[in-house]
């Protein structure tokens, strides 16, 4: 019996290591990624198809039969990509775009928290620049500014010196319409 079909999204080195864990199982026969780096080219093929394009990941995943789709990228999973592929009938690992957003919203991700009583630091949303000088004055330092947007892992600062974390709370509300 011939092995999975599996399609890896994404091109950092997550997916990367998603694909050697696939390379190294029997089940698997067949890995192809999207777009995929140099090194997931070793262990399977790659497909110049952009993690953020939904309905060319849908396209490609039914046109190699894939048994199963892995994503890798938080952004095409709260796009809904998990959705779509399951509405297709392909399975895929990865919360559905109303689970994903939890990771996409830092403060959906509070709000959630705090309603099922999961201990969480406290917050303050900073819509205005007239209001960073009042939040900063809420807490103490070290002070902890997150914007409300997928960073990759780097929305956030974390720092002792009240001038950078004002510095960042305005730099947020330049680009985002809120920050934390």
């Amino acid at each position: 019996m011939p092995g999975l079909t599996v399609l890896v999204v994404g091109g950092g080195g997550r997916e990367h290591a998603f694909c050697l864990g696939l390379d190294s199982s029997p089940s698997v026969g067949s890995i192809h990624s999207a777009p995929g780096n140099a090194g997931t080219s070793m262990v399977g093929v790659n497909h110049a198809v952009s993690a953020s394009d939904t309905e060319g990941l849908v396209s490609l995943a039914v046109e190699l039969g894939a048994d199963l789709v892995i994503v890798g990228p938080e952004g095409p999973l709260v796009d809904g990509l998990a959705d779509s592929l399951r509405a297709v009938g392909i399975a895929c690992f990865g919360p559905h775009a109303k689970g994903a957003i939890l990771e996409g919203s830092k403060l959906h991700a509070k709000k959630v928290m705090q309603s099922l009583g999961v201990p969480t630091g406290g917050c303050i949303v900073v819509e205005e620049a007239e209001a960073i000088e009042a939040a900063l004055d809420s807490f103490e330092s070290p002070w902890v500014v997150k914007r409300d947007v997928l960073a990759a892992g780097k929305g956030v600062i974390v720092t002792s010196d009240r001038q950078q974390a004002h510095d960042a709370l305005v730099a947020g509300l330049a680009s985002d319409d809120f920050v934390l």
